[in-house]
């Protein structure tokens, strides 16, 4: 919150998404932590609010975002670690679809199958950990890196390009400003259909 205060950039040029935590869902407390998450912002609403995991109240929890969609207090909602039969209950019981599922995917867990039963109902799949984490040893796959040396580019933008070119939302994060903005110039190549291929073959269904 204190970065988009003082950063000059207009609230509605940046795209802020925060989380409604398991503790908070499972002591009946989300509508309170939804307005302590506000405050702690310094905002009067946020572009996209999701739930982090489905423990075992996450409709009703579900049924309270929605009130809080429908009152104007976040733009989108979503969820995050969802699986079909998860986002089934919700389809069977409240009625707002989500805008997003939040999961991990990377290389060696491509997602695919989750990722064309969110596409049938219009949900868009966010890939956090897009590079595997700490010791995947995704950043220095032969493959990868092949790939990487063939288009002048390092591993991690062929990584985000792959998702992007899926249709994935992807989720990168460092404290590196080189590493930032290598993060960001994904948007001036594409990677064609040997390289996709090449990137597919690399699914071990393996989560990190």
């Amino acid at each position: 919150g204190r970065a988009v205060a003082s950063c000059g950039i207009p609230r509605e040029d940046i795209f802020i998404t925060t989380k409604l935590w398991n503790q908070n869902m499972r002591d009946n407390r989300q509508a309170d932590a939804f307005e302590e998450s506000l405050d702690r912002l310094g905002m009067d609403y946020v572009d996209l609010y999701l739930i982090h995991w489905p423990v075992h109240n996450f409709v009703d929890s579900w049924r309270i975002m929605e009130k809080i969609y429908a009152d104007g207090k976040a733009r989108a909602i979503g969820v995050s670690n969802f699986q079909p039969h998860h986002l089934n209950t919700l389809a069977e019981q409240t009625n707002i679809v989500p805008a997003v599922n939040q999961v991990e995917c990377h290389p060696y867990l491509a997602q695919h199958e989750l990722q064309a039963f969110c596409e049938e109902r219009n949900i868009m799949v966010e890939a956090w950990s897009p590079f595997g984490g700490a010791g995947a040893g995704i950043l220095k796959d032969p493959a990868i890196q092949a790939i990487a040396e063939a288009y002048g580019k390092d591993v991690g933008q062929i990584v985000l390009r792959w998702l992007i070119q899926r249709g994935i939302i992807a989720l990168s994060k460092s404290v590196t400003q080189e590493r930032i903005a290598s993060n960001v110039d994904v948007f001036s190549f594409s990677l064609d259909a040997s390289a996709m291929r090449a990137m597919e073959s690399l699914n071990q269904n393996r989560r990190l």
